[in-house]
């Protein structure tokens, strides 16, 4: 099936191939260790040349849109927020390396005229998939560059045709507290839930994430499929997702039923906007030795800004 949707300027030739990834970081470490703070302004999103990677290869390293090279295939796959194995990071990992997302089917309905079920490899059969290296902007501050294969979530949306009356998307995760131990926590309103404006689910940025770096998901990036918005903090972007609902009336979340002052509805990334417990103007990207400024809605300001025209961002945050 062709794809009818402009591609976000993020080029598919943007991605490294997996083997150079590792001989790439340990460059930079290296670089870093040996120049200071020269290489790492090399890294910086105002660097007009990437710096060249060891190997036979001495071609340019490959980066996202703004300069920034991908995060290496281990740290993004084994440093992640997922509380419904643990809220240590580290831990996730090991504990889901085991968990089983086949078969696994998301149920789509609610205000649409044709509610449909689809296992998740119909959806990768259905809709094109594409590759796209966004940022991730994590809420508590830290951040990586993340080689996604998904398709985009306007796709499937259009395809179980919206009625009038829906104004937003309800996304909710798998409830599963023999294989997802961390749902056993007190405290915690499970099973988690997201959700988004019809506008913003519409929007081309917002995707479906099946695979990471060409291959398929892991559990713990929330296979078999998540949701990605990356002008949004990462906690919008919802995993293990087992159904997707329209609504006329704003769906409930977790994270702002569980501190409505702390984490907001629309959480876009707002550099001049705190969290009430620390500063969300800088942030560090993992892998790197220093902080760097966090920019508004994570970059992506061309592509979404308009969305919120007449909105007061240091409210609706």
């Amino acid at each position: 099936m062709n794809s009818i949707y402009k591609s976000v300027p993020v080029r598919s030739s943007e991605i490294t191939p997996k083997e150079l990834f590792y001989s790439r970081r340990d460059f930079i470490k290296a670089s870093g260790l040996i120049a200071g703070s020269a290489a790492l302004a090399a890294c910086a999103p105002s660097a007009t040349e990437a710096p060249q990677k060891a190997g036979p290869d001495s071609g340019p390293i490959k980066t996202d849109e703004l300069g920034d090279p991908a995060n290496t295939y281990e740290e993004i796959t084994n440093y992640n927020n997922y509380y419904e194995f643990s809220t240590n990071k580290e831990a996730v990992a090991p504990l889901s390396k085991d968990f089983q997302t086949s078969p696994w089917t998301v149920e789509v309905g609610g205000l649409v005229n044709k509610p449909q079920t689809f296992g998740v490899e119909d959806l990768i059969k259905k809709f094109t998939q594409e590759e796209r290296i966004y940022r991730l902007r994590c809420v508590e501050a830290w951040s990586m560059v993340i080689p996604w294969n998904g398709f985009t979530l306007a796709s499937l949306l259009k395809a179980v045709e919206p009625t009038s009356k829906a104004k937003y998307v309800h996304f909710v995760t798998l409830l599963d507290k023999k294989r997802m131990p961390g749902q056993g926590a007190q405290g915690y309103p499970w099973p988690y839930e997201e959700g988004l404006r019809l506008d913003e689910a519409m929007n081309d940025l917002a995707i479906l994430a099946t695979g990471v770096y060409g291959e398929p998901m892991l559990p713990a990036n929330g296979a078999p499929i998540r949701l990605v918005v990356p002008w949004k903090y990462g906690f919008k972007s919802i995993k293990g997702i087992v159904k997707i609902e329209l609504t006329e009336e704003r769906p409930n979340t977790m994270w702002n039923t569980i501190a409505t002052n702390e984490y907001g509805f629309y959480a876009n990334v707002n550099p001049s906007v705190d969290h009430p417990r620390w500063s969300q103007a800088s942030e560090r990207r993992i892998g790197e030795f220093s902080r760097r400024a966090t920019l508004p809605f994570n970059g992506y300001t061309e592509q979404v800004a308009s969305l919120y025209e007449g909105m007061d961002l240091s409210l609706h945050f």
